[in-house]
This record gives C-alpha cells, structure tokens and sequence, in this order.
C-alpha cells in the first residue's frame, strides 16, 4: 500500500483514476474545475447506466428462457402401438341379463319425460320395477335410484319440481299454472350428499343427454360389483373382433396383439405394445408397408343405451404407455376404408428451470395405478382417484383401483355420485392440486395423423368379400358379416421422416459475457482488465478498512487494559531516578562554532602570516579548548 495507492481512501482514489485505463476517471484530475465536475457527472452517470444494463441482463440470463429449434431427419421408424376397440364395451347377449332391468328403467324415464313434454301431465306413480330397483330385489340394481326430475316454470316465475325416477317428491301445487314454451322447463340430476344436508341439481339441455348420464351412473353401481374375469367374458372376444390382418405385407393374426381391458370400451387389444421387448420398425413409407385390419363391431349386438354411436374407436400411442381412448381416441364408421397416414414429432424439453417436465418419471408424488410408463395422463388419473378414495370413500369406476379400496356403488356409497361431482369441479380448476404435483415427461412422441376414408366394401364386390371374411372366421358358408358391422383400417406413414421440436437455452454463458462486455465498451470504454483495475482498488479499500479496524482495536484493548490494570505507584528511587534523567535531557549542549571557510586560504610565500609562524591560538569555549594551529609559513593547518 505504501508504494502504490496510499493509506488513506483520498491516495487511493487519486492513484485509481491516474493509472486506470477506463477513460472517463482520468479526465477528472486533468482538466480544470468545471470540466473536472463535468467529467465526474458522466463517468458516474454512465458507470450507473451500465450497472443497470447488467441487472438486466443478469435477470434475463436467469430467468431459464428457452426457443423452441425445429429439425427435421430421416431414419427407420418405430411403428406407434395401435390400439383397437369396440364402442360398445360388452355383447348385449352375454350382459343381458344384468344390463336389462337397467334398460327397462331408462326406457321409462323416457316415455315419462316426453309425455311430459307432450301434455304437461304428471308421469303415473312408480311401478313394480322401480320398487324392486330401489329394494335391491329380484336380482336388480344394488341402493336406491339417484332421482331424476324435472324442473318446471310456472307462468309466475317459479320453479316446481316434478318426479321422473327416484326417491324425490314433486312439489307443484294443485293451482300451479305451468309454462307451455318448449324450453319451459329443465331436466336434471337431484344429487345428494351421505348425510343428505347438502344437494345439488346437475341440469342438461335435452331429456337425452340426462336419461344418459343418469344410466352411466346406475351402470357404474352395477360394474361395481362384477368381477375384472365376468366382464372380460362379457366384452369382445378377439376371434370375433378382428377378422384379418396384415402388416408389411405379411400376415398377422391373434397372437401379434395384447388384450387390455379398458374401463369405457371393455376388451381393446394392442398391435406393437412392445410388452414383449421387441417392437418393429419400418423403412419405406406407402400403405403397403403399414397396418391393415379388418374388424368386425356386431353393431347388431349392441346395447340400447350403453353406446349410443356404432364404430371402432383407436388410438396410435407409444409402446407400454395406457391408451386413453375415451379423450384422445379417434373413430372409425361401420361399412368404410379408412386410410391414416402417420407423422411422428419428437418433443425434447431441457427441463430443470428452463420448463416445467419431468427428467426422472418415476420421482413423482402422486402414486400411478397404471402399469405402464409414466405420462401427464397417467398421474392426472391416479391423483384424481386418490382425491376421490380419500373423500368420498371408494374409487372411481373409469380409473384404476387402488390398494384397499373398492368401486363406488349406490349400496355401499349412497352419496358418492354427489361427492364425485363436487370434487370434479375442484380438480377442473387451473389450481389444482393434481394439476400442480403432475408433470409432463420431458421427452416425448406425438402422431400426428391425417384420416381419409372411402365406401368399403363396394356394391359391386361385397358378396363375395362377406363370404370370405364369414368362411375365414366361421368356417362356414353362411354368411355372418354385413356392411353396418364390417369396416377397414390401413395405417402408414406418409414419409419416412420425423420433426424434432427441442428446446434450447435463450441466453448462454457465452452471451451473456458477451453483452455484459459490450456494454461495459460501449458506454464505459473499458474492457476486462478495467474490471480487474475496480476489483483491485475495491480489495485495497477494504485492507485499509482492516488496517483502521485493528488500530482502533488495539487501541480500545490497551485502553480497557489500562482500566482494569493501573501502573504501581513508583518507589523513591525511581522518583529520583527520573528527575535525574529529566534534568540531563534538559542540560544544554553545547554548540558547534560555525566553520571558517577561509581555512582554505591559500598564503603566499611573500604575504606575511600570522603574528608567530608555527604559533597556536587557544581558544576556550564552554570549558573546553579549541584553538588554530599555524605552520612555520603561515598557514592555518
């Protein structure tokens, strides 16, 4: 410090803007008073905007942007698992004899809305079967009947009710005046809580869309208690289902697929899943290297209100990941060719605080019921049923069922349709609990399809295609296959290239530095080793602040020492000692006589000397003898 910027802060500032290479700082020792001012205002105007512009680009580095980079390549693809099932989930003629009285209850509703809605009359009282339903008797319905009613205007403004099915009673008045419009009036759900405090009236639009809705529920009740073995038995047999296969230009049969029972559509079965470790690929693109299929849905054999579209419904997904049909399922129609070219995107997401995915699947909160790879779906589904086991006390018949628990049913459950309602509501909301703790993977592939379709079979080739396909799968002439049941898929992809969206960080370190110099540059002049300049004079400031701190704390200990410790009182001796010692320092000494500078006089030889040749002059001062001593020519020696 002594040889460089000083000991105090004023040296240090000084030596700072002498020898620093930003050219602002220079300027103000240089120049005159008011430059002097002037160049202080800017350099410190300017050293502020640039700190300025670092924040920000400090902030914008760490606030994880991303830019999405689109690639495109071409390679050998990994044919998507194809997933086929029927719309109607179980034959009518096996589940007839467990689905009927629910069938026969759903046709009076019916005819009860619509006389109704013809005459405005009040439906008759409840029959046989719906006593015997709501008992649990003769084999019927477990619990009581959610009630469906109508919710009616009076000419007055007021709302009646008016009893369809169930427990609930009507309240019109005798004297009641009801509307004649013919949207006067609503149907609707009269949904209650276990204790029945508290109620709820779910409205539809149309006596359809609520005679279906009530159905589904009666219809989960019943599933409730059949075992996973007796609904497979009652739903597609895979014989019966698919009639014809072909993939590559070779034949596949039964054993390429996997059957999977799925909630909403009974058996669906499985082509590629991969659950066996091997899956297939393709090198060419056309339809003749893809999938084609030929199913047949019995569209005879359906149930009146379990389904009320005819079709096959599929889904083209990853390997071992659940196909969720019932919301990303597509539809084939009765008696067409339906061709669907296939486009793969690769997702790659940089996860960590770039975008909110997932690394890791299997390091989730949420518990997944599904034996399949992870996915937004599956933890979605598996958080819903979780909320619905912990708060209406039983499980949700479309999702899996967790360890302890059992399927919601009227019997045991008497409010659970209510309770489910309600929580469905909460889960629907952006701020949801399951929303929050499930995350999307951050690798992922997406099929992105394009569906034409076509007349199948023609008019003209249909007899002889039916009797084919009938001898192929009877093995009789008889001919068991029509138009309204028979239909074709063909899958491929369209070319052999794929997209890969990545993402990308917005702001490196490299751009960062960057910027950070530029702008340093631009309104500073300076560079990194300016930088190094400030550091240097900021870690001086701080050893002189270090070197003041220990002064004045060793000032403050001797002090406090003093304090505590005061010096013994001094002896006589000492005393005498010491004016001793006081009165020799303060004795005068004696001072030196100026020089004669003409000692150096040279004599001459003929200039006569002093009074004696060889003489010597004594002198005394102070008590001492100083003298002059002259040689025999007259010389000062």
């Amino acid at each position: 410090l002594q040889d460089g910027p000083g000991e105090s802060y004023r040296e240090l500032l000084v030596w700072y803007c002498e020898t620093t290479s930003t050219h602002g700082p220079k300027r103000i020792l240089t120049e005159g008073p008011k430059k002097r001012a002037l160049w202080l205002l800017l350099t410190l105007l300017l050293g502020g905007v640039v700190c300025w512009q670092w924040g920000v680009l400090v902030q914008r580095y760490l606030s994880g942007e991303t830019i999405s980079t689109l690639r495109t390549g071409f390679k050998a693809m990994v044919f998507p698992a194809v997933t086929l099932c029927n719309v109607n989930p179980f034959r009518y003629s096996r589940s007839r004899g467990l689905l009927q009285p629910l069938d026969r209850l759903a046709e009076l509703a019916l005819q009860r809305i619509y006389m109704y809605n013809q005459n405005r009359t009040l439906p008759p009282p409840m029959d046989d079967l719906e006593d015997k339903w709501s008992r649990g008797g003769a084999g019927l319905g477990p619990g009581p009947l959610v009630p469906l009613v109508i919710i009616e205007q009076t000419e007055k403004g007021e709302e009646v009710l008016v009893r369809i099915l169930g427990d609930a009673e009507s309240d019109v008045p005798r004297d009641a005046k009801l509307g004649r419009g013919p949207r006067s009036y609503k149907v609707a759900l009269h949904l209650c809580s276990k204790d029945g405090r508290d109620c709820l009236y779910r409205n539809f639009t149309t006596g359809l869309q609520a005679v279906n809705e009530w159905y589904s529920l009666h219809y989960m009740s019943l599933m409730a208690n059949v075992s996973l073995e007796d609904r497979t038995a009652m739903g597609e047999h895979g014989q019966d289902f698919i009639l014809s296969c072909n993939f590559g230009g070779h034949p596949c049969d039964l054993r390429n697929f996997t059957r999977l029972f799925h909630p909403t559509y009974g058996n669906c079965y499985i082509f590629n899943w991969g659950s066996s470790g091997s899956v297939l690929t393709v090198s060419n693109p056309g339809a003749e290297f893809g999938l084609k299929v030929v199913l047949d849905i019995s569209q005879e054999d359906y149930n009146p209100f379990l389904s009320m579209a005819a079709g096959a419904k599929f889904m083209l997904h990853q390997q071992n990941t659940f196909p969720f049909l019932r919301d990303l399922g597509m539809y084939a129609k009765a008696g067409t060719e339906s061709s669907i070219t296939i486009f793969a995107d690769e997702i790659e997401r940089l996860g960590g605080v770039y975008s909110r995915c997932r690394l890791n699947p299997s390091a989730t909160e949420v518990t997944t019921l599904y034996n399949t790879s992870y996915s937004m779906q599956t933890c979605l589904r598996s958080c819903h049923q979780a909320h619905m086991v912990r708060l209406c006390g039983c499980a949700y018949h479309h999702y899996p069922l967790s360890e302890g628990a059992q399927y919601c049913n009227n019997q045991d459950h008497p409010g659970w349709a209510y309770c489910y309602y309600h929580l469905k509501e909460q889960i629907e909301s952006e701020n949801s609990e399951c929303l929050t703790s499930c995350i999307p993977p951050c690798n992922d592939t997406l099929y992105r399809l394009t569906i034409s379709m076509a007349e199948w079979p023609s008019q003209a080739s249909e007899e002889w295609i039916y009797q084919i396909l009938s001898y192929e799968r009877d093995s009789s002439p008889k001919v068991t296959v029509n138009r309204n049941s028979i239909l074709k898929l063909n899958m491929y992809f369209k070319e052999n290239n794929f997209r890969t969206i990545s993402e990308s960080k917005a702001q490196t370190l490299v751009w960062l530095l960057s910027n950070l110099g530029g702008q340093f540059g631009f309104w500073m002049g300076g560079s990194v080793l300016c930088i190094v300049e400030l550091l240097e004079v900021m870690l001086d400031c701080v050893w002189i602040m270090a070197i003041r701190g220990a002064r004045l704390y060793m000032g403050h200990r001797r002090r406090r020492s003093l304090a505590r410790h005061p010096p013994p009182v001094p002896t006589v001796a000492q005393c005498v000692e010491e004016q001793e010692h006081r009165a020799q320092s303060e004795r005068p000494v004696p001072s030196t006589p100026p020089p004669r500078y003409d000692s150096l006089h040279i004599c001459s030889l003929t200039e006569p000397g002093p009074p004696e040749a060889g003489g010597k002059i004594v002198v005394e001062v102070g008590g001492e003898e100083a003298g002059e001593e002259w040689g025999e020519e007259g010389c000062r020696l």
